[in-house]
């Protein structure tokens, strides 16, 4: 195969899991709670990780970090998984699927705003009618079929979908910041992640585990969202000419996203939850549109 095609198939397997994980967190939500599912699906995470790292030669780059960037790694930790993720899955814990992924991709919209405080980069008004688009979306989700579904969404849920794309949009600005190898710092990132969220589970629930379903779909999700999946992207990336191509692929997830989530969690699937995933991806088409934007690096 030739080295496009191969790009094109690692992007493609990414998608298609990625599509697959707002389902598995449902499943494995119905057996854990929020806290002692992120803990599960991080450990996993972290092993994978680790495995990865040594079969790729690069064991000894985990030990070759200055003070500067083992701090850097416990900051990172503490925001993603810790608090990023403890927020997405207590958002999941309120909401049905179908709203609480959608919702949770306004995040490169909330990034283009986020740049000018933090990157002092200059945005102009498509970015802020970008914004307005990607909002209607997330009223029309919110609506669950009709005026009526406003009565019955919790609030709660959805503002805390909302606060994660802000989480994340700040994660990907200090991750982009930060030039180490990219499955290392991931790998530290995580770890140290792993031992605040061991806290966190002695503290506030309980280290329980039995080989059930909602246990495989915590593995699952643990292999999936970060692991294997997050390295078959970055070959992806490696191996194209054309990032942008490759990454308008992430925009199918959410999409092929509601096909499990309507044959595996039996959720009925609105007609204004498709619309407004459709305003969605069209705000960040839009976005990127937005010629005043310099590129983030």
């Amino acid at each position: 195969m030739k080295s496009t095609e191969k790009a094109y198939l690692f992007a493609g397997l990414s998608v298609f899991f990625w599509s697959t994980v707002a389902t598995s967190f449902k499943l494995a939500l119905r057996g854990y709670d929020f806290i002692q599912l992120i803990f599960y699906i991080s450990a996993v995470s972290v092993l994978f990780l680790f495995v990865f790292i040594v079969v790729q030669g690069k064991f000894n780059l985990i030990f070759k970090q200055s003070p500067k960037k083992w701090l850097t790694s416990m900051g990172m930790g503490a925001l993603n998984p810790l608090i990023y993720y403890l927020v997405l899955f207590k958002a999941y814990s309120l909401l049905p699927a179908q709203i609480a992924q959608p919702i949770n991709m306004v995040w490169p919209i909330v990034l283009a705003l986020l740049s000018v405080p933090f990157l002092k980069q200059k945005i102009g008004w498509v970015s802020f009618a970008a914004l307005f688009i990607s909002f209607t979306g997330v009223v029309f989700i919110s609506s669950q079929g009709g005026i009526e579904g406003f009565k019955q969404v919790n609030v709660t849920g959805v503002i805390l979908a909302l606060i994660t794309s802000v989480l994340w949009a700040i994660y990907w600005i200090l991750n982009v910041r930060d030039k180490r190898d990219e499955v290392v710092k991931l790998f530290l990132n995580y770890f140290f992640g792993l031992l605040y969220l061991t806290v966190a589970v002695v503290l506030f629930s309980d280290f329980e585990m039995e080989l059930n379903p909602s246990f495989w779909a915590a593995v699952y999700s643990g292999i999936f969202e970060v692991g294997i999946t997050y390295v078959l992207w970055l070959k992806a990336m490696n191996l194209t000419t054309s990032n942008a191509k490759i990454g308008n692929l992430v925009f199918l997830a959410p999409f092929i996203s509601l096909i499990f989530i309507h044959f595996i969690l039996k959720e009925t699937i609105y007609i204004t939850t498709f619309i407004g995933l459709v305003f969605i991806v069209a705000g960040i088409f839009v976005q990127q549109l937005d010629k005043t934007n310099q590129k983030f690096s």
